[in-house]
C-alpha cells in the first residue's frame, strides 16, 4: 500500500468517524440543558427545600437583634421603652420588659405587635420562664403550637421544646402556626432585667407547594428556551465555520483561490486572515514546487542528453572518439555530479544534520583562494573579477562552509552580471565584524522579488536558462549556511544597475566575541 492509498484510507476513516460525531448545535443544547438543570436544582434546593430554614433563621435573627438593642438601652428606661415600642412595630413582636427585685417583678414596658397578644397567657408562667433562662445561662428559646397559647400550656410543653443558648428550635415539625418565645436575663448597673419576646411563625407548606408546582412549568419553559437559544447561537457561531470548512475543502483539493471569510467575531476574523495567508503561501509554494521540478528536470536532462548524445556519436561514427568529445562527457558528468551534491548539501543543511566545524582562519585568504577557481573563466571568457580589501581579517567559523558561501555568491554574480562581465568582491572591517560583498552589473532585482531570491531555483526573470557556472542552488545553500552561523546577510539592488549580495561575520580578534560565537553555536572553545 503506497502513501497515497494510506492517505485516502485515513481520510475515509476520518470522514466516517466525523459522520457520527455530535454537531456544535447539539453540544451547545446539551450544555445549556445541563446548566439550566443545575440552576433549577440550586433554586429548588434554596428556595423550596430550604425555605423554612431561611425563614425561621431570619425570624430568630430579628429576635436577637431587637433583644440586643433593647438591652443596650436599659441604662435609660425611657430609651428602653421607646426601643420596645419601635421593635414591636417593626417586627410585629409582643415584647415585655421587667425588672426583677428579689421575688417580685416590676413592669417597665410592654408592647403588642401581633394581631392577638399571647403575653397575658404567660403571666402565670413568668417564674418558670425566669427559672429556665437562669438555668440556660440567661437565655431561653422555645416554640409552642399556637393552640397551646389559647388553651393554656404547661411547663412540660416548654421543656419539650427547649432550645439551648447556641441553637434554635426546629419549628418545621409542626404543621400549624407556632409561637416562638425568646427570654433573656441581663444585669445592668447592678439591676436584673427580664426581657420576654413572642413572634408568630407562619407555616409555609402552602407556599412551598405552590413553588413546587410553579417549578414544573418553569423547568419545561427553560428547557424549551434552551433549545431555541442553542439553535440561534449555534447558527450564529457555526455559520462562519461552515463557510471556512467549505473553503478549506477547496484548498485541500488544490484550489488556492479559496476565500476564507469570517464576520462578527474577532477570533474568527483572525482565523480567517491566518487561513487566507496560509492559502496564499501554499499557492506560492505550489508554484515554486512546479518551477523547482521543471528546473531540476531541465538541469538533469541537459547533461544526461549531452552525455548520451556524445556517447552514441563516439560509438556509431568512426573517428569521433576524440579527446574533445570525451572532455564534453566529463564536463557534463561533473556538472551533473555538482547538481546532485548541491541538492544533497542543501537537504542536509535544511534537515540540520550538517553542523559547522569551527576553526580560526583568515577569511581574506579564503576569498583569494576561491578566486583562483575562476582563472580559466577569466582567461577564456573575458570575465573580470576584482577583490578589494583593507586588511587581513580572521574569523571563527566552518572554513569549508564559508568558502562555499563565497563561491556560490561569485557564481551568482558571474551568471547575472552585465555585458561588461565585471564582478567586484569587497571586504570591509569594523571594530567587531567583517563584511564580504559581491557586486554584479546586471539588470538588478525588483523589490517585491528580493525575499524570494533565496529560495531554491527561484529566478527573477522566470525564464529558465542554463547557468554559466554553478547549479542554480547556490543562494539557497548560502542562506542555510549563514543562518547556521547566525550571520547577518542580505541583498541591495537597483533595477538596471546591478545587485550586491553581502554577509557579515564577527571578527575573531576580540576575545569576548570569540566566547559569544562559540556559546551561540554550542561548540567547545579552542
Amino acid at each position: 500500500m503506497n502513501a497515497m492509498e494510506k492517505t485516502d484510507m485515513a481520510s475515509k476513516k476520518y470522514a466516517l468517524k466525523s459522520k457520527w460525531q455530535i454537531g456544535i448545535k447539539w453540544k451547545m443544547f446539551a450544555i445549556l440543558v445541563v446548566f439550566i438543570v443545575c440552576v433549577l436544582v440550586s433554586i429548588w434546593f434554596f428556595q423550596v427545600q430550604m425555605l423554612n430554614f431561611f425563614y425561621q433563621n431570619a425570624k430568630f435573627y430579628e429576635l436577637e437583634q431587637s433583644a440586643n438593642a433593647i438591652i443596650e438601652s436599659l441604662g435609660d428606661h425611657e430609651n428602653a421603652k421607646n426601643n420596645v415600642m419601635f421593635y414591636s412595630e417593626e417586627y410585629y413582636f409582643d415584647i415585655w420588659l421587667l425588672e426583677i427585685r428579689g421575688e417580685r417583678a416590676e413592669w417597665i414596658a410592654n408592647a403588642n405587635g401581633s394581631e392577638t397578644s399571647f403575653l397575658p397567657f404567660l403571666t402565670h408562667k413568668l417564674e418558670a420562664l425566669y427559672s429556665q433562662a437562669v438555668k440556660n445561662e440567661g437565655k431561653y428559646i422555645a416554640t409552642v403550637p399556637m393552640d397551646k397559647f389559647v388553651n393554656g400550656f404547661s411547663l412540660e410543653v416548654l421543656e419539650d421544646n427547649f432550645g439551648d443558648k447556641d441553637s434554635y428550635p426546629d419549628v418545621t415539625k409542626y404543621g400549624e402556626a407556632v409561637g416562638t418565645l425568646y427570654v433573656r436575663i441581663e444585669e445592668v448597673d447592678g439591676k436584673t432585667y427580664m426581657l420576654v419576646q413572642h413572634a408568630n411563625l407562619t407555616p409555609l407548606q402552602t407556599t412551598v407547594s405552590t413553588l413546587k408546582y410553579q417549578f414544573i412549568f418553569i423547568g419545561i419553559a427553560m428547557v424549551l428556551m434552551s433549545m431555541i437559544l442553542a439553535a440561534l447561537i449555534s447558527k450564529l457561531i457555526t455559520k462562519p465555520f461552515v463557510k471556512m470548512n467549505e473553503a478549506a475543502k477547496k484548498l485541500a483539493e488544490g484550489n488556492y483561490d479559496a476565500d476564507f471569510s469570517g464576520k462578527g467575531y474577532r477570533e474568527i476574523n483572525e482565523l480567517a486572515m491566518t487561513l487566507n495567508y496560509a492559502s496564499r503561501e501554499l499557492s506560492k509554494t505550489n508554484d515554486l514546487q512546479k518551477e523547482l521540478i521543471s528546473n531540476i528536470s531541465h538541469d538533469l536532462r541537459t547533461p544526461l542528453t549531452m552525455i548520451k548524445g556524445y556517447s552514441e556519436v563516439m560509438r556509431d561514427i568512426p573517428g569521433e572518439n576524440t579527446p574533445e568529445n570525451v572532455q564534453v562527457i566529463i564536463d557534463e558528468t561533473t556538472r551533473l555530479s555538482e547538481l546532485v551534491n548541491d541538492m544533497l548539501d542543501l537537504s542536509k543543511l535544511q534537515a540540520g544534520t550538517r553542523k559547522p566545524d569551527l576553526e580560526r582562519f583568515s577569511i581574506t585568504d579564503t576569498v583569494k583562494d576561491t578566486l583562483t577557481r575562476y582563472e580559466k573563466l577569466i582567461r577564456q571568457d573575458g570575465y573580470r573579477i576584482d577583490f578589494i580589501s583593507e586588511r587581513d581579517a580572521a574569523i571563527i567559523a566552518d572554513r569549508g562552509m564559508i568558502l562555499q558561501v563565497i563561491y556560490n555568491l561569485i557564481n551568482n554574480a558571474v551568471n547575472y552580471t552585465g555585458k561588461d562581465k565585471y564582478v567586484a568582491v569587497k571586504q570591509y572591517c569594523t571594530n567587531a565584524s567583517v563584511r564580504i560583498s559581491v557586486t554584479d552589473t546586471g539588470e538588478g532585482i525588483a523589490e517585491q522579488d528580493i525575499k524570494q531570491i533565496w529560495e531554491r531555483y527561484y529566478r527573477v526573470d522566470k525564464v529558465h536558462k542554463r547557468a554559466t557556472i554553478g547549479t542554480g542552488l547556490g543562494l539557497s545553500i548560502v542562506k542555510e549556511i549563514l543562518e547556521v552561523h547566525h550571520a547577518s546577510f542580505g541583498v541591495e539592488s537597483v533595477l538596471g544597475e546591478g545587485s550586491t549580495f553581502w554577509f557579515e561575520l564577527e571578527l575573531a580578534d576580540i576575545p569576548e566575541i570569540i566566547d559569544a560565537e562559540y556559546d551561540s553555536l554550542g561548540e567547545e572553545k579552542i
